[in-house]
């Protein structure tokens, strides 16, 4: 049988998450891989575990072009039209003229709560220029608004159950958290794949500004 990509596993998922909870706790500063048990069948599953910050790519293109805001060759951010919260279609490309700080998350995902107090703090502080989307990859409506409520969100959250597509679309994505900074004429310029610090994303947001 052909092995299902782990993005295609929510188990996968959860374990990479977990294990990111893992090096928020310990401060570790590089990677490494965790192995786990699937739940239902009993047979080990090796997943990647989430990047910490230092093991971050600046930029999706060379290493030289770190310093820059983008780099020349950024690529044109995948659109999408997903449901939000209260049931409106979120087209991505709505958002052009603003910096979107595009935000793969789950509910079940511990190091995605710890970056969502910050994400909301950045969408207040900028509000004028700067849109966060947090796009939850597999929570029910109800689920994903329960927890929005607690953490006060104050940026639009769309659903992306059923539509592992655009997590291909912007991959590779071993795992969440995830994150991208999308220029105002829509480049993807940055992106971080595990827990990364406020001050980190505020210089990126406003070097695109």
């Amino acid at each position: 049988m052909e092995q299902q990509p782990i993005l295609a596993s929510n188990r996968s998922l959860r374990g990479v998450a977990i294990a990111g909870t893992v090096v928020a706790l310990l401060g570790l500063s590089i990677p490494f891989t965790w192995t786990s048990h699937d739940d239902a069948s009993g047979e080990p599953f090796t997943a990647p575990f989430v990047e910490p910050v230092a093991a971050h790519e600046s930029t999706l293109g060379e290493q030289a072009g770190a310093d820059a805001a983008c780099v020349a060759d950024a690529k044109p951010a995948a659109d999408f039209t997903l449901p939000s919260l209260d049931g409106t279609q979120v087209k991505l490309s709505s958002f052009r003229g603003k910096v979107v700080l595009l935000n793969f998350w789950a509910t079940w995902c511990g190091p995605c709560k710890a970056e969502i107090p910050a994400f909301v703090e950045l969408q207040q502080q900028y509000k004028n220029d700067l849109v966060v989307v947090g796009l939850s990859v597999d929570d029910p409506a109800d689920k994903a608004k329960a927890f929005a409520d607690q953490y006060k969100v104050n940026y639009p959250i769309v659903l992306g159950l059923g539509h592992d597509e655009i997590q291909d679309a912007y991959g590779p994505i071993y795992g969440i958290p995830a994150s991208f900074l999308i220029s105002r004429d829509g480049k993807v310029c940055k992106r971080h794949l595990g827990l990364a610090p406020k001050a980190q994303f505020e210089r990126e947001i406003k070097a695109l500004l």
